[in-house]
């Protein structure tokens, strides 16, 4: 038996179809966009458009043109941070944030721009009240995460982004645990930004991301990558105009072409159900790991709050050395470690150490969760845990 309880880094398996997508692409379309003027190309960019306007529909977003795909919400976040803050800005932060944050603005910092972290609680919990103790006179921006890669602790980030609106700050939000999750907003989220990736929640392809723009923001903002569009090819310089202006280059077209047909499959299955049918594992996992003895959960310990993201600290034993006994005596896929996330762990109190983490997917099932915590509790006994 092999079950896999990774989800939050990638998720698997993919949506139906998605497989199928990406191999009719290569093998029987294979044309680029934007560059010929023949029907087969017309076809692929009209997938292209489909796919912006379902991201749109994912986000309540308004305008396809203001959608740009990447490969990842990490070069989503790098095109963000770069372009938005510059020599002099302010920016604040969590202390629940991925590397994919974090170590852009440390890069920015010899460029002499600051950032602030406001402080959560040991449960990743943020009080929106504290991002006004960190504005300063030069805070450009709040940059955050929605939900915790590690704990799956969801950030009030509708709140935060009425403190963004009242301050005159740019907001800038980062999705990955949460797209194709929970019901995002950019409107009444009052985003500027969101970046989003297609691997995770919305059950597409590795390569494939991107990022939704606010109309001040995409007007405002430089391309952080210069090149070819297939458009007005006249001028040796960037389009200003979108989507263009951020997507130079040939862009992932199997990997799209497979986002588009997942994202077909959450609109029919309906991301309520998604969550639910997630939560409702996890609220099983969770109920039978607080009955182990010499086994913490960092974070929350009811499903309140939120994703079906677990992270166990087993204590008395390497958490490296138990996630190989997972895998290796019961066929359970985890990952353990600091989750590219060591300013969560600091949070969490799990740093260095790290955690064993369990994230679900609507794919799981009761069993497959009664198994994991079996084979947990077979662990803690033979190697002495309990």
């Amino acid at each position: 038996m092999r079950i896999y309880m990774d989800n939050a880094a990638t998720t698997f398996p993919k949506a139906p179809g998605v497989g199928e997508a990406v191999k009719s692409y290569i093998d029987n379309i294979g044309v680029n966009v934007k560059r010929g003027t023949y029907s087969t190309a017309f076809s692929a960019g009209e997938t292209v458009l489909e796919t912006r306007e379902m991201i749109c529909n994912l986000f309540n977003f308004h305008n396809t043109d203001n959608v740009v795909f990447t490969m990842n919400i990490t070069q989503s976040m790098n095109f963000l941070i770069k372009e938005i803050l510059k020599s002099g800005d302010h920016c604040i932060v969590s202390s629940m944030e991925h590397n994919a944050v974090m170590r852009p603005l440390s890069q920015l910092v010899n460029k002499k721009v600051e950032f602030s972290r406001v402080k959560c609680d040991k449960f990743g919990r943020l009080d929106p009240k504290d991002i006004k103790k960190h504005i300063k006179y030069n805070t450009r921006a709040v940059i955050m995460t929605h939900a915790s890669n590690v704990c799956g602790t969801i950030l009030p980030l509708y709140q935060i982004g009425k403190v963004c609106k009242d301050e005159n700050l740019l907001f800038i939000v980062d999705s990955a645990q949460t797209a194709g999750v929970c019901d995002i907003d950019f409107n009444d989220m009052n985003a500027d930004a969101i970046a989003f990736t297609g691997h995770k929640g919305l059950l597409g392809p590795q390569g494939t991301g991107g990022f939704i723009l606010s109309e001040k923001l995409s007007k405002t903002i430089e391309s952080l990558i210069c090149g070819g569009t297939g458009s007005d090819s006249k001028s040796e310089y960037q389009p200003e105009y979108m989507p263009d202006k951020f997507e130079p280059g040939t862009m992932n077209l199997p990997g799209i072409f497979g986002l588009h047909r997942a994202l077909k499959y959450i609109s029919e299955i309906g991301i309520e159900n998604i969550r639910n049918e997630e939560l409702s594992l996890a609220s099983r996992f969770l109920e039978g790991v607080l009955n182990m003895k010499n086994i913490s959960i960092a974070g929350l310990s009811t499903i309140q709050g939120r994703t079906a993201v677990v992270s166990l600290d087993f204590g008395k034993k390497d958490n490296g050395e138990v996630s190989y006994l997972l895998d290796k005596d019961y066929g359970i896929m985890t990952r353990c470690g600091l989750h590219c996330a060591p300013s969560a762990h600091k949070t969490l109190g799990t740093f260095p150490h790290g955690t064993v983490r369990f994230s679900f997917s609507h794919y799981n099932t009761d069993k497959e969760v009664n198994y994991v915590l079996e084979s947990i509790h077979k662990i803690s006994k033979r190697r002495g845990i309990e």
